[in-house]
């Protein structure tokens, strides 16, 4: 298994645009309105708003490749970027998108020890994200590898209010502590 990280950058914006749309629509489309998740993914994944992300020095985004194709990304957030007030001492990792057909290969396990590791690097106490209440296999992986429910917030997809968990998971001292 041939599995790679690349840092994305502006001229990565179109794979960036077509894979985002393409794992978002697979993973929610059987769950919401067609209304709403073109509404979604218009303002979400539009050029200029991921153009937007990816020029933020508190973002950055991950390209996972797997047997030397694009099997999906991450985006991280710390400081301001963070779609919650969370602290300086927080990482958000914001977005783990594997494309379906890479699924179950252990890749998302890869993204989140990549996210990690960033964390530690910048002297992160902890790490969140929000994931959609009903999304049961990703509340569940994220439970598996230490994440705990510590709140939750609105997430609209188009007009419709969802709710996203916020779940967090602590760094050992050992891992954050100034060396």
């Amino acid at each position: 298994m041939s599995v790679k990280l690349e840092k994305c950058e502006h001229a990565d914006l179109k794979q960036l645009q077509a894979i985002s749309i393409e794992t978002f629509n697979e993973t929610f489309k059987d769950q919401n309105s067609p209304e709403n998740m073109k509404a979604y993914l218009e303002r979400a994944f539009h050029e200029q708003q991921l153009e937007k992300e990816l020029a933020n020095l508190d973002s950055a985004f991950y390209f996972i490749y797997y047997e030397e194709e694009i099997a999906g990304y991450l985006k991280v957030n710390v400081n301001e970027a963070q779609s919650e007030l969370m602290g300086d001492e927080s990482l958000e990792v914001e977005r783990i998108y594997v494309r379906h057909q890479y699924q179950g290969k252990g890749l998302g396990k890869y993204l989140m020890n990549k996210a990690i590791e960033e964390a530690v690097a910048q002297n992160k106490k902890s790490i969140w994200l929000g994931v959609w209440e009903k999304n049961d296999s990703a509340i569940g992986f994220y439970q598996k590898i230490g994440f705990v429910q510590t709140g939750a917030h609105s997430f609209y997809m188009g007009d419709e209010e969802q709710i996203d968990l916020i779940m967090t998971k602590t760094l050992a001292k050992m891992l954050w502590q100034k060396r």
